[in-house]
């Protein structure tokens, strides 16, 4: 069965960046990824999050198909909550160098227990 489009961009997915064009200013910016999926690396089950990014810019900000892509790369990743929380934070450093940026992971409950994890970085 031939991969249909959709599944290769994600696949593929690379996260990209573009000039902030005001940088006379601080200011923020915020996504919500509201349908972050991973695997357990301990059972294989799917874990479900709701992603929250914020960030202020220096020069470069995060184009945002290249973020959906990425964040959709995911879905066949085995990773531990923590692991994902600061690995999206490193890549999304890695790529903007931002005056501020904080990555917060809010996991579905699962075992009856509720994990949220949150990591950040300044300059």
């Amino acid at each position: 069965m031939d991969k249909k489009y959709g599944s290769i961009a994600i696949e593929n997915a690379e996260l990209e960046a573009f000039e902030n064009r005001t940088k006379d200013r601080k200011y923020e910016i915020e996504f919500t990824c509201p349908e972050f999926t991973c695997l357990c690396p301990r059972s294989g089950f799917p874990d479900f999050a709701t992603i929250f990014i914020k960030y202020v810019p220096d020069q470069y900000c995060v184009e945002l198909k290249s973020l959906k892509l990425y964040i959709n790369k995911f879905r066949d990743d085995s990773v531990f909550h923590e692991d994902v929380t600061n690995r999206i934070l490193d890549d999304l450093v890695k790529l903007l160098d931002p005056h501020y940026i904080e990555v917060v992971a809010d996991f579905n409950v699962r075992g009856n227990i509720h994990t949220v994890v949150k990591a950040e970085h300044s300059k």
